[in-house]
């Protein structure tokens, strides 16, 4: 079975930004990327339904900062945990 292909939002981005520029056509993009034109064409229609959140005052973080500041936290416990444990058996 062939497995899906996944794109990080900064290369979404960066279609979506050449499809914009109208320098080429989004079936020429799309052969120029390997990605099918109907899925360039879903990417620009999210991009423009979600661009009025990018100018909203006191926007929040991303998906990715919120993960990483759990990461963090979690970091933070385990070695809490591990020091912990390292007195307590040390005796």
């Amino acid at each position: 079975m062939k497995k899906r292909k996944t794109y990080s939002p900064g290369f979404k981005t960066k279609v979506v930004l050449e499809v914009l520029q109208e320098r080429e056509t989004v079936r020429e993009i799309g052969r120029k990327y390997e990605i099918h034109p109907s899925q360039i064409s879903t990417w620009k229609s999210q991009s423009s339904s979600n661009a009025s959140t990018v100018f909203e005052k006191g926007a929040s973080k991303n998906d990715d900062d919120k993960e990483k500041d759990a990461l963090f936290k979690k970091v933070g416990q385990l070695q809490l945990e591990n020091d912990f444990l390292k007195k307590v058996l040390g005796k």
